[in-house]
């Protein structure tokens, strides 16, 4: 689990620093403004946030600190998913009710709660508790934790689908064959890791390819756009965010392997 928590730690501290700089919450990422156009101490907020962040990110790379760390981050970036429910109601009433909507939000919820899954799923592993046992998850929540991570798998193929002009437009000129058929195949294979995943069916290498192609995401789209933004805060924090997923995404697997192993050992 020790690589997929050290991304998921060194992103986290990334999108503090990044606020801190930035004086503010990353708007994509950390919509606070769905909340409200006018909430008081807004800015104070946004450095209690990037403090706790960083606290976070940095607090799980350590064993000794990881519980805390991971208990850290999985209610921060809770609170990232909280900001965004009021759209389920102000995103439709203004962009009209179409599916492409609705999916479009909850895969921006679903944007924080696979980091949240993943907070959880070191905060109760041995690696976070320095034991070389099982973790301290019950079997019914560890399967509720790998079917929120799968169905947010699943949300975010969906919104690629339904949405794929948007996601098109994203997409490199220079890539072959036109941004929707990037945009169709990229939904499909969220879709099917996120399927195999809440199945169980070749979860481990459906969450191994997923943080693959997260990752070559910051490559070909992410990465440029710091280039092309360089003084845009969602530049930034997008490919903070990202790597922060691509983490996660590394510690499902691994963790799914692990339980997958102990189980395959008793009687």
């Amino acid at each position: 689990m020790r690589i997929g928590v050290d991304v998921f730690g060194i992103a986290s501290v990334a999108a503090g620093i990044m606020d801190l700089v930035w004086g503010e919450f990353e708007a994509a990422h950390q919509p606070i403004q769905a909340l409200s156009d006018h909430i008081a101490g807004v800015t104070v907020l946004a450095y209690i946030a990037a403090i706790w962040l960083i606290a976070g990110g940095a607090a799980i790379m350590w064993r000794a600190t990881a519980r805390a760390g991971a208990a850290a981050l999985a209610i921060i970036y809770f609170i990232f998913a909280a900001f965004l429910f009021p759209r389920f109601y102000t995103a439709p009433h203004f962009l009209g009710h179409h599916p492409g909507v609705y999916f479009g939000v909850l895969a921006s919820v679903a944007q924080q709660l696979i980091l949240v899954v993943a907070a959880f799923a070191v905060y109760a592993s041995p690696y976070a508790r320095s034991s070389s046992y099982s973790d301290s998850l019950s079997p019914l929540t560890a399967v509720i934790a790998r079917c929120i991570f799968g169905l947010c798998s699943v949300f975010f193929g969906l919104a690629h689908i339904t949405g794929m002009q948007g996601v098109a437009a994203m997409i490199p000129n220079w890539m072959p064959l036109g941004g929707i058929f990037w945009a169709i195949l990229t939904g499909i294979a969220f879709v099917l890791a996120g399927l195999a995943i809440i199945s169980g069916i070749l979860g481990v290498l459906a969450a191994r390819l997923l943080a693959l192609m997260l990752l070559i995401f910051s490559a070909f789209v992410l990465v440029p756009m710091i280039f092309a933004y360089p003084h845009n805060h969602i530049a930034w924090g997008g490919n903070a965010y990202n790597l922060a997923a691509v983490g996660a995404a590394w510690i499902l697997a691994d963790w799914l392997a692990t339980r997958g192993a102990r189980n395959a050992l008793r009687p």
